[in-house]
């Protein structure tokens, strides 16, 4: 009895045991970053850098071998990198428009549906038409490049318009540019060699452009909204920038851009552009011809491409400003402007 009453004394003494604490709330993993291989970024510097070589291309050649410059400068690439240039070039520009960025990060926050619109892009890239903002991304590829376009087009009709000039007119200032040209065959196996070479991406507009597509920013565009439907470059060029921002186009998912990027009907329209190129300087015998080759087959093969692939830019209405009564007593601004400067008269 003695030892129960003892054993008894000391279990009253011992200190109750606490019960575990209850599990920590389950917090749900955060979204992966926005993630572009820098091997799209680098296909689209390509793209960029050859456009703006392009561009220094003017009318008014001063010689002979000024031309043959421009077309060496004109001819060298390969027509499957400037198509594929032009669909990394625009995913980076869908990347810039926050209405389309912010729609897919709605979604990257569940695994599910990442996983699901990651499977339905790469089982049909027209899928991503469909997306949260694609208008406004679409908008921003069509007005960018629209742009890009038109200025080819100007330069085109410089150098054409020269063409003509020199062969209606035949200027004795330019009487080079009547003079048949030497070694004819020598300058277009040059064209041929040259349009076979890669071109190598500037590193510094490379990552430029690799910064922007995560940055969302960077490169100053701005566009109204495109609505579908859209042209497969478009489309190709949305479905890499959603898998971008769904964080499924990284290092280790080069798989999936390379499979969108490449799009034969936009590549076949740049190889087409190479043999009326080859043909044109094939027939051409004074040098004022092949001007016309690099104005017709270059530059504004180029912007005809580019439209082709993209489609016109969207209309942006413009609404006027409120007119402005003037003030009594006050002179109206439009006298002003229209008064002769002082000394004039």
């Amino acid at each position: 009895m003695a030892a129960v009453a003892s054993a008894a004394l000391l279990a009253s003494c011992e200190t109750p045991v606490e019960p575990p604490p209850p599990p920590p709330p389950v917090v749900a993993a955060p979204p992966p970053p926005i993630t572009l291989n820098q091997g799209v970024a680098d296909a689209a510097a390509v793209y960029v850098t050859f456009i703006r070589e392009v561009s220094s291309i003017k009318g008014g050649f001063p010689d002979a071998e000024s031309i043959q410059t421009a077309m060496q400068r004109g001819a060298s690439y390969q027509a499957g990198q400037v198509s594929r240039g032009l669909i990394a070039y625009a995913s980076i520009l869908a990347l810039q428009s926050p209405e389309f960025v912010a729609g897919l990060r709605t979604y990257a926050a569940d695994p599910a549906s990442r996983q699901q619109i990651i499977n339905a892009i790469m089982t049909d890239p027209g899928y991503a038409a469909a997306l949260p903002g694609a208008d406004a991304a679409a908008g921003l590829i069509t007005t960018t490049l629209g742009r890009d376009t038109a200025m080819l087009t100007a330069i085109a009709e410089a150098v054409e318009g020269d063409a003509y000039t020199i062969q209606e007119r035949n200027d004795p200032r330019r009487r080079w540019a009547i003079t048949p040209i030497p070694n004819r065959e020598i300058r277009l196996e040059r064209a041929k060699t040259l349009s076979n070479g890669a071109m190598l991406p500037s590193a510094e507009e490379s990552a430029r452009l690799f910064t922007a597509a995560h940055s969302g920013s960077g490169l100053g565009v701005s566009g109204g909204k495109a609505a579908a439907p859209y042209t497969p470059v478009i489309a190709r060029a949305l479905s890499i920038a959603a898998l971008a921002a769904l964080g499924a186009a990284g290092e280790d998912q080069r798989s999936n851009t390379d499979i969108l990027i490449n799009d034969p009907g936009n590549q076949f329209c740049f190889d087409l552009s190479k043999l009326n190129l080859f043909q044109c300087l094939a027939a051409s015998r004074p040098s004022y011809e092949d001007m016309f080759c690099i104005g017709r087959h270059i530059v504004r093969d180029l912007a005809t491409c580019a439209t082709a692939a993209v489609g016109p830019p969207p209309a942006i209405t413009v609404v006027p400003p409120p007119a402005i009564t003037p003030a009594p007593g006050l002179a109206s601004t439009t006298a002003g402007l229209n008064a002769a400067p002082p000394g004039a008269r």
